[in-house]
């Protein structure tokens, strides 16, 4: 018996009775991370990584009944051994281990393998079957080191206060915001975010991560020399909106792993481009996938049919599982009120 299968609901394990990131409502959820793409309402139970609580307590509800483990920590459920390490990817991001009759599974959900200041590190997991994504699952993409961008972005804000210019900073409300948050220069000018990012910010705080002072963008006016001097963090879906109008004369970036691309940075149409992402770049799967030992490999959401004719060429088992996941953006996070 296969310990995951994929199921209308989402991924199931038979044995264990239960889901792993589920897309419909059901009895049983193990929920990786809080993106809104992998941890949705309408579960009777969840289960995460301890990290994670405050997180999917802001997100899906302060009153959803709610497990956590800490990292490392096991739980027997009818017959399956339950685990949650971390996934490198956000907050609370967890890989989950199950272990039945001998045989071990690692469902990744989203991961990173370069670590970074605002989460627990990736902890490669030995497996027979490893299921990883594979958002940035072409050759093409390579990071790299985030030390590097955020000295482009401190360079780029710097630049533009100098021109009397505000710097807005589109970046994914959950996660990207708070990594480029710890990355930030703040003898540099004031922050600012947008309405999306700072309930996710008070998270980080509550569970000890270190960022600078923050002030809420809506409270400012046009006039207000400030303005000039600032970098603000959005999502992108405030770009173009009614939103942006009290920034005056500014200049706007991008911050993502799809800034590789040099059309999609055209399509964003944005005066800059930072390359960073918290998924793995191609070598960093590899590497991920490696570490594991796995002999079979289940490739879900990104350039699954890439990744699965690479891996089985160098011998491994690998396929497809069709999911309902996307990428790092994260719709009901930009859709807050600013």
């Amino acid at each position: 018996m296969d310990l995951v299968i994929a199921r209308p609901e989402g991924l199931y394990c038979p044995p264990g009775d239960f889901y792993i990131d589920p897309w419909r409502p059901v009895e049983r959820a193990v929920i990786t991370h809080g993106h809104g793409d992998h941890a949705r309402t309408g579960n009777a139970r969840y289960l995460t990584a301890e990290p994670g609580a405050g997180v999917l307590r802001s997100r899906l509800g302060a009153d959803i009944n709610l497990q956590t483990l800490a990292y490392g920590e096991r739980l027997d459920h009818h017959g399956v051994t339950l685990s949650l390490h971390p996934a490198g990817h956000v907050l609370g991001s967890a890989q989950v281990r199950l272990e039945y009759q001998g045989e071990v599974w690692v469902a990744s959900g989203d991961y990173k393998v370069e670590p970074d200041a605002t989460c627990a590190p990736f902890e490669p997991v030995r497996c027979h079957t490893f299921i990883t994504e594979s958002t940035f699952g072409l050759p093409i993409y390579r990071w790299p080191p985030q030390a590097v961008i955020f000295e482009q972005i401190n360079s780029w804000w710097r630049a533009n206060r100098d021109q009397g210019k505000a710097s807005v900073l589109f970046c994914y409300a959950f996660g990207k915001a708070q990594r480029i948050l710890h990355g930030l220069d703040a003898g540099i000018g004031p922050i600012l975010v947008h309405g999306a990012v700072e309930p996710l910010n008070r998270v980080y705080r509550d569970a000890g991560v270190a960022l600078p002072e923050t002030h809420y963008a809506g409270d400012f006016i046009r006039s207000d020399p400030l303005l000039r001097q600032a970098i603000v963090l959005a999502p992108p879906s405030a770009g173009g909106s009614s939103w942006m109008k009290r920034f005056g004369d500014y200049s706007d970036a991008f911050a993502s792993g799809w800034m590789r691309l040099r059309g999609t940075r055209r399509r964003r149409g944005v005066d800059r481009g930072f390359v960073l992402s918290d998924h793995a770049d191609w070598p960093g799967l590899l590497w991920a996938i490696e570490q594991t030992g796995a002999e079979r490999v289940m490739v879900t959401h990104g350039s699954v049919n890439v990744l699965v004719r690479y891996l089985s060429e160098r011998g491994l088992d690998a396929r497809g599982f069709v999911t309902e996941y996307g990428d790092e953006d994260d719709a009901s996070a930009e859709q807050a009120s600013p």
